[in-house]
């Protein structure tokens, strides 16, 4: 007579809690970067406590050396505006972020004010936190 042991281990390995775990770090790291609006230029800010944080439809950026760029589209100051029409005609409310460098002239904000007022852009001055 053959004994049989009822206790046999199953060397199997699941799977379904390792993909459930996998599925949920992905979906997770796929919200949270849509959520990061990195600015590909190196702009040193200016300093401000008073924060906004706000929906923006596209930025504007002027480096140290005068240089317009458009989100990461580098245009003139006369071509910014036609620009910016083409690109914002949809939106009902559109928001615009000005990343300017510390050491950018006045007169060159000023510019860029000028285009969002006479289109009715919303206008947010991009500030570092101090």
């Amino acid at each position: 007579m053959a004994i049989k042991s009822k206790n046999k281990i199953d060397a199997s390995f699941s799977m379904s809690s390792m993909s459930d775990l996998v599925f949920l770090l992905l979906i997770f790291f796929m919200i949270t970067s849509t959520l990061i609006s990195p600015n590909a230029l190196k702009l040193l800010l200016p300093n401000s406590n008073a924060q906004t944080a706000s929906k923006t439809h596209t930025t504007i950026s002027i480096t140290k050396d005068l240089l317009f760029y458009v989100e990461d589209v580098p245009l003139d100051i006369n071509t910014i505006e036609a620009y910016l029409q083409k690109k914002l005609s949809g939106q009902a409310e559109p928001v615009v972020s000005l990343h300017v460098d510390q050491s950018v002239p006045m007169q060159e904000v000023v510019k860029v004010m000028n285009i969002a007022y006479k289109n009715k852009y919303k206008l947010i001055l991009a500030t570092s936190p101090e």
